[in-house]
């Protein structure tokens, strides 16, 4: 059995911490709104776009993506295979 080396492990760890974060959930309150209570209560783009705004929405989309693209593109420079790649996409 292969064993996998620390490096993707650290990798796939980022991935998945970046993926937790909330960005809509950040935006929105520094605005002052809560997003869990308002509109629909999910944190996506869509329910920051109603009850925040064009501006908060489409940052939420774009952060939404930066937060899965950014550590898969490191990933893939510091790993340098698509599996290590690959697996902090699904992580994050």
């Amino acid at each position: 059995m292969e064993q996998t080396p620390p490096l993707t492990l650290a990798l796939v760890a980022v991935g998945y911490a970046c993926g937790l974060v909330p960005t809509g959930v950040w935006l929105t309150r520094r605005r002052g709104i809560d997003l869990r209570g308002s509109g629909s209560g999910n944190p996506g783009a869509t329910n920051v776009l109603r009850t925040a705004g064009a501006g908060l929405g489409v940052a939420t989309l774009l952060g939404d993506g930066l937060k899965a693209a950014l550590p898969t593109w490191i990933a893939w420079v510091l790993g340098g295979q698509i599996e290590v790649a690959s697996s902090v996409a699904l992580a994050a």
